[in-house]
């Protein structure tokens, strides 16, 4: 018996989901320098989820100039079956008191002392950091990479859905930075050979044009 194209998309789908948990985990058990667990990886692979991220990114693609980049991200990020956001508890708050100096400041003292930046629409990440912490994310994004690419998972990293997650509120407490890797079981990747404005000219926006201009040749037609 055949089987149905309908079967194929919900066994895609099962595949992106066991493969995200999958990349999960390498990114969880990559070693961290300090030797503390502090990242946390956080799944999304619910459609709506997802779209609600690119629309928060498309939102603050409007916001500045530099973010416009912002909504050809969100063109790529909408084709992604699922999304992993990364990000340390501990780099904005809890500096790693071994006085490294990575921060430049002379000791950890003076960053805990130093004044956050404001909750402004116009600021991604809300440092200074620690970035002897913050530099356990690369690691862990690292380890999610190696995972991709041994199981032949597409995969994106985007500093652009990581800002959009933080301005939404959707990571488990107040953070300063955070990276997502964005994955698709797809026979052609979302996130390579994409044309400057993928935004504008994408498999999307042309289904909706082409659909907004027969829709009234077929209504007045079958009506």
């Amino acid at each position: 018996m055949e089987r149905s194209l309908k079967q194929y998309e919900t066994d895609r789908k099962e595949a992106a989901r066991m493969a995200a948990r999958l990349v999960l985990a390498s990114g969880t058990t990559t070693p961290r320098v300090g030797g503390v667990g502090e990242c946390t990886i956080h799944i999304l692979d619910d459609d709506c989820d997802i779209e609600d991220v690119c629309q928060q990114m498309e939102q603050m693609a409007g916001v500045k100039k530099s973010w416009e980049f912002f909504r050809r991200d969100a063109a790529m990020v909408r084709d992604a079956d699922a999304l992993l956001i990364t990000t340390s508890l501990r780099s904005l708050t809890d500096p790693a008191d071994i006085n490294c100096n990575m921060c430049g400041k002379l000791v950890c003292e003076y960053l805990k002392a130093e004044e956050k930046l404001p909750a402004d629409p116009e600021v991604a990440f809300t440092g200074p950091l620690c970035t002897f912490r913050a530099a356990n994310i690369a690691y862990a994004v690292d380890g999610m990479i190696s995972a991709a690419r041994t199981l032949g998972i597409d995969y994106g990293v985007y500093w652009s859905v990581g800002a959009a997650a933080m301005r939404m509120g959707i990571l488990p407490r107040a953070t300063g930075f955070a990276l997502a890797l964005a994955i698709s079981v797809t026979e052609k990747s979302p996130f390579r050979d994409i044309p400057p404005k993928y935004a504008e000219i994408n498999q999307r926006s042309m289904n909706d044009r082409m659909i907004n201009r027969l829709w009234p040749q077929f209504r007045s037609i079958y009506s």
